[in-house]
């Protein structure tokens, strides 16, 4: 996730219905449907770009445009050439190359695809790396989590090795370590925010420290107010609030700085597929308006709540 700088008011809500802005259509590889999304990324003029994972593309919706996505990348079915994806889980935008990067989870690798209509393939970044989650700084160094060797690493453009951030010590549930790292968030201050999926909590390393800081959720799975069950998408606001998908309890969860339990914020009203519930929800990221987005997996859509007015 890249860290635009999102202001969210203290006392912000949402409304509790979504709406659904891609996809919503069943499951499938036509343009008005999607398959099993996954990581997303707004765009500064709404327009969101998501990782179609079992489509292997990154399809693009444009705000206002509810009917068809636009496929940016990939789909061109689920094999390793240049021009082909293989189970992407999440894209962000560097506006400096005006690309895609997108964490091409089964191939090992992360590529860029040019914004630029008419590209057919794209490059390597980096490659051998288990990936799943991606972020962008404002040095655009990029962030990379490595699902398999537990650990995040950044890389500066053309760099092949990286450097690393968080974990790198072993699976485990340790302050120095993670287990099975997935979703990405970075401050300005280069402070990293993992989601450690299977130590049920978000891990917060500050740039250059050797462990991290648990800022959401236990070491056990639950549904209270204080745990996560396998927690995915992430952001964080101007305030330092934190923004969690809670897959497995089916909710969107905001925990304050130094807060030990988070309030449900969307969601939170069991497995389904109405307008105020989530089936495995993963994706999650903001526009600058404050409005929440997230891709409701088992739902194939991806929803909108809006920013409440009257605060």
């Amino acid at each position: 996730m890249f860290s635009l700088l999102v202001n969210i008011p203290a006392n912000a809500k949402w409304s509790q219905n979504g709406v659904t802005i891609a996809g919503g259509h069943g499951r499938g590889d036509a343009t008005n449907q999607l398959n099993y999304p996954q990581g997303l990324f707004v765009d500064d003029d709404q327009t969101v770009v998501i990782a179609d994972h079992e489509n292997h593309r990154i399809i693009q919706w444009k705000n206002g445009d509810t009917t068809n996505g636009q496929v940016v990348a990939g789909g061109n079915g689920r094999e390793n050439g240049l021009n082909q994806l293989n189970g992407p889980r999440d894209v962000v935008i560097d506006k400096e190359t005006d690309s895609f990067i997108i964490c091409d989870r089964g191939n090992d690798r992360v590529v860029r695809w040019s914004r630029y209509s008419g590209t057919k393939q794209g490059e390597i970044l980096v490659d051998n790396i288990n990936c799943y989650g991606l972020a962008m700084d404002e040095q655009r160094y990029l962030y990379v989590s490595d699902y398999g060797k537990h650990e995040v690493r950044r890389y500066q453009s053309g760099e092949k090795n990286g450097t690393l951030v968080a974990g790198g010590n072993g699976q485990g549930d340790e302050l120095k370590q993670l287990n099975m790292p997935t979703y990405l968030f970075v401050d300005r201050q280069q402070n990293a925010y993992v989601s450690d999926r299977n130590n049920n909590r978000v891990m917060k390393w500050n740039k250059g420290t050797k462990e991290g800081i648990v800022v959401a959720g236990e070491q056990s799975a639950g549904s209270t107010l204080s745990q996560l069950y396998y927690p995915s998408g992430l952001f964080v606001d101007a305030l330092g609030t934190l923004y969690v998908a809670d897959t497995f309890n089916h909710r969107v969860m905001r925990w304050t700085q130094g807060a030990k339990q988070g309030t449900v914020i969307a969601g939170g009203n069991g497995y389904g597929a109405g307008v105020n519930q989530f089936s495995n929800p993963i994706g999650l990221s903001f526009d600058r308006h404050g409005n929440l987005y997230v891709s409701d997996y088992s739902n194939n859509r991806v929803q909108r709540f809006s920013i409440e007015k009257d605060l």
